[in-house]
């Protein structure tokens, strides 16, 4: 009988603890936040969840749509306009070709460069012609510019701009003259 006794003991020890550390705790709040400040900052969670958030999303979806343009304006890819187009068609169609723009800036145009001999966009053979002339690029890559320029040349499809960028490749350069001579120097 003194063993069950013992038995129960602690078992009213524990209950009675608790029911003393229940009531000794103070009163649980569920904010950190009382009276005005708490209203305050209600209003302002609500203006940000109606204002800010829309208008962030709106930001953040417009920066996702246009990220296959970007992507196949830093690749040169030949095919710029079309996948910038694409994009635009995108936000009308709620996004459904978007991963087809994605894609597409992604790819390698082969049959671009079949049908064109180039699977590079206009504007890189006018950055790289710029480049040459202000020296910022070696020989061996000057070399290679012109030759792929001379290719479109002879298949016939040199825009002006680029004509003009290989009739500056290939024009003779000019060294200048020892005593400054002609250089307009004062």
């Amino acid at each position: 009988m003194i063993d069950r006794k013992l038995r129960i003991l602690p078992k009213r020890v524990h209950v009675g603890a608790a029911l003393l550390a229940m009531l000794i705790a103070p009163a649980a709040h569920a904010s950190f936040l009382q009276g005005e400040a708490l209203d305050t900052m209600a209003n302002v969670i609500a203006w940000v969840v109606l204002i800010v958030m829309p208008v962030g999303a709106l930001a953040l979806f417009w920066i996702v749509h246009v990220l296959p343009e970007k992507i196949a304006e830093k690749r040169h890819h030949p095919n710029k306009e079309a996948i910038h187009v694409l994009c635009l068609l995108s936000l009308v169609f709620g996004g459904l070709l978007w991963p087809i723009a994605w894609l597409w800036a992604y790819t390698r145009p082969v049959g671009h460069k079949l049908a064109f001999g180039t699977d590079k966009h206009e504007d890189y053979y006018i950055e790289q012609g710029e480049l040459a002339a202000r020296g910022a690029m070696n020989t061996e890559e000057i070399e290679h510019l012109r030759a792929e320029l001379e290719q479109l040349k002879q298949r016939g499809q040199l825009s002006s701009e680029l004509k003009r960028v290989h009739a500056r490749l290939s024009a003779p350069e000019r060294k200048p003259d020892a005593a400054g001579a002609g250089t307009g120097a004062v």
